[in-house]
């Protein structure tokens, strides 16, 4: 008999919208204490400087405001754990609309005021139930400030392994939940019972076909704290260097997610 599918995670709408807000509210606040000369520094996501990735940070939260002005699709046909394979495609667009954004707004301080103010206007006037046309396809509105919660809380860790000292901190419901979307889109893209992930406080999954485990101490365990989880899940750092810092535990002979990693790049 197949195993049963898992019911997906459910989230309290009010409270991502809170947590979306909250952590947008805390990286403009750590931006606009930024100087020239710390806006020009480079960050790890290649040729972008810390300019060009604050620019993006709004970006990604402007969308939402964007997605509900535009006409509203007839059927959500995405779900967010489809979003990380959504995103892939459209690298490319997103990097060259980001270094434009920076260009055109030398202002960080006001950019990020007007989207503050847009995205708050907007959110306070829809519906829960509202569909939202996105780049990759229509969405449920909360299901889309689901995956914001993602971009927000990795882009805030790019900020402060950018920028020395900086320490923008997490909104404890956006980090947990990222570090669950995250954990549940490994679930579904390896689904099985074999082996369990843990990443305390805020989630535990069972993945990768095998044996199924029912009782006592699982014998394949993946364990690793928030952080690293999520720069291993968005190709921020490699399995085998997480595992020589002892940054993840793994034990078990199906414990090793180095070919299912990372889930977005």
């Amino acid at each position: 008999m197949p195993p049963a599918r898992k019911r997906p995670r459910a989230y309290d709408p009010a409270k991502t919208r809170k947590a979306v807000l909250a952590q947008f509210g805390n990286v403009r606040e750590a931006v606009g204490t930024l100087t020239d000369e710390r806006l020009a520094l480079p960050t790890r996501l290649g040729e972008w400087s810390v300019w060009d990735l604050a620019a993006h940070i709004t970006m990604a939260v402007e969308s939402v405001s964007r997605a509900l002005e535009r006409p509203e699709p007839p059927k959500a046909e995405l779900n967010p754990l489809d979003y990380a394979s959504a995103t892939a495609t459209y690298a490319g667009a997103i990097a060259e609309g980001s270094r434009g954004l920076a260009e055109a707004n030398p202002d960080l301080v006001a950019l990020y005021a007007g989207v503050e103010q847009r995205i708050t206007d907007a959110l306070a006037a829809a519906p829960q139930d509202r569909v939202v046309d996105t780049r990759a396809g229509g969405m449920r509105l909360d299901d889309y400030l689901l995956t914001r919660t993602i971009e927000l809380v990795v882009h805030t860790d790019d900020l402060n392994a950018a920028v020395p000292g900086l320490d923008v901190p997490y909104d404890r419901h956006a980090l947990a939940t990222c570090v669950r979307l995250l954990a549940d889109t490994l679930a579904a893209r390896a689904p099985g019972g074999s082996t369990e992930v843990r990443i305390p406080p805020y989630a535990v999954v069972q993945c990768v076909e095998g044996p199924r485990h029912t009782r006592g101490t699982p014998p394949n365990v993946v364990e690793t704290d928030p952080l690293t989880w999520i720069r291993l899940a968005t190709g921020r750092l490699e399995w085998a260097a997480a595992l020589d810092d002892a940054k993840v535990s793994a034990s078990g002979e199906r414990a090793d997610l180095s070919a299912l990693l990372p889930l977005m790049g």
